[in-house]
């Protein structure tokens, strides 16, 4: 479920205040919930702060847009230093012990950024705006999460995507990738889309053709399970920007990618 900023205020004050705590393959130690019984951080002061760390302006056609200067995006450049040292590693041990190495990659804020949506809609979620936003095709990338992609195909790991994203939404999801320069692997054998009317036998447990109770973890752990177990893969990493993206096994590493506007259970 997508929760507004309301509604995952306090944590996501804790992430901004402290993105150092972001690190590669750790969770942010002691962050806040909404649960909190402390006053909840204002959210006037947290939207502020938001926009402060995204260096966030709005260009000359009125869409906002992340700062390269900004801290988010130095945050990000170290996660993508250390990934890359760890992909280089991983992928030549793994092909030494005959492996077939692999890294999955959520899309929504972890390859596409959809900061102009958060800001446009006062953090807010609405299906239908947010249908008619991926549709458009033309969010902006996540800071160099194209070349990471690029980054693991040419180093022989296999790229695989794992989104929250609808199957009606394929077509924009892929025509979105290739506009940033992720053309690697856009078929529907490596990008998994949430198939609701039909879901795919492994997830049996939690859905059925027409019902659907799996949860993000359920959902996003169990096609990482495929992924390993039916098509014979070695996850060497798995990238997110919710916790939800990376929880419940299946890969050596997690990298959790900050985002601070919604929270994904």
């Amino acid at each position: 479920m997508r929760k507004s900023l309301r509604a995952a205020a306090l944590g996501a004050a804790c992430v901004v205040a402290g993105a150092a705590l972001y690190g590669a393959g750790a969770a942010t130690a002691g962050q806040s919930t909404a649960n909190s019984t402390h006053e909840p951080y204002n959210i006037g002061l947290l939207v502020q702060d938001i926009d402060t760390y995204y260096g966030t302006t709005a260009d000359s056609n009125g869409v906002y847009q992340a700062s390269p200067d900004s801290q988010y995006a130095k945050d990000l450049a170290r996660i993508d230093a250390d990934a890359r040292r760890y992909i280089d590693k991983a992928a030549r041990k793994a092909h030494r012990h005959g492996e077939k190495p692999a890294v999955v990659f959520d899309i929504d804020d972890t390859l596409l950024l959809s900061l102009d949506y958060e800001k446009r809609y006062n953090y807010t979620y609405n299906s239908a705006t947010w249908a008619d936003y991926v549709n458009r095709a033309d969010r902006p990338a996540v800071f160099g999460s194209a070349e990471l992609v690029r980054y693991a195909e040419a180093r022989g790991v296999e790229v695989f995507y794992n989104s929250g994203l609808s199957e009606a939404q394929r077509t924009a999801a892929v025509a979105n990738l290739k506009k940033i320069g992720a053309d690697v692997n856009l078929d529907a054998g490596h990008m998994f889309l949430k198939d609701k009317a039909n879901p795919p036998a492994y997830l049996s447990a939690c859905a059925t053709p027409g019902t659907w109770t799996c949860t993000t973890v359920q959902y996003k752990s169990g096609t990482r399970k495929h992924i390993e177990d039916d098509l014979g893969y070695e996850i060497v990493a798995n990238f997110g920007d919710q916790y939800s993206d990376l929880d419940g096994g299946h890969a050596d590493r997690t990298y959790k990618l900050p985002n601070p506007t919604y929270f994904v259970s």
